[in-house]
C-alpha cells in the first residue's frame, strides 16, 4: 500500500463493490458517508466506554471519486471531548484497483469530515464522557 499521510488511527477497511455505485458508476457518496459514520461510531464508543449516537456531521468534503474494487480505509482521531459529546475527525484513503489511467497503486485521500457523537446510557439518556 502507498504512503498514507495521516495521524489518525485505522478504524475500518473494506472494498468498494458494484452495489455501492451511483448512476455514474462511481461509489455513491452516501455509502462513503455511511462507512465513515460506522468507523466514527466505533471510535466514539471505545473512547466514551458506552453507547454513542451520531448527532451531527459537522462537515464532509469529497475530494476524489472512489471506484469499484478500490480498497477503502477510514482513519480517525478524537478532535474534541466535551461534557457529553465528542468529535471525531475522519479521513478516507483508497488504494485503487489497477486501472490503465493510474501509473501506480499508491493510496490517496478521497474524503474527510468531522462527526459529533453523544454518549448515552441504556435508556438513551445523555451522560458524561468518562476520561
Amino acid at each position: 500500500m502507498g504512503d498514507i499521510q495521516t495521524d489518525g488511527e485505522l478504524i475500518l477497511r473494506t472494498q468498494a463493490m458494484p452495489a455501492d455505485t451511483n448512476a455514474n458508476g462511481d461509489i455513491f457518496g452516501g455509502w462513503i458517508m455511511s462507512q465513515m459514520d460506522i468507523a466514527g461510531g466505533m471510535m466514539a464508543k471505545a473512547v466514551a466506554k458506552s453507547r454513542t449516537v451520531t448527532v451531527a456531521v459537522d462537515h464532509i468534503r469529497f475530494i476524489k471519486a472512489v471506484h469499484v474494487g478500490d480498497i477503502f480505509s477510514c482513519y480517525g482521531k478524537v478532535s474534541h471531548i466535551g461534557n457529553t459529546s465528542l468529535k471525531i475527525t475522519l479521513e478516507v484513503w483508497v488504494e485503487p484497483v489497477l486501472r490503465s489511467n493510474l501509473a501506480s497503486k499508491d493510496s490517496f485521500q478521497v474524503c474527510e469530515g468531522e462527526f459529533t457523537y453523544v454518549a448515552i446510557d441504556d435508556n438513551g439518556q445523555k451522560h458524561k464522557v468518562v476520561r
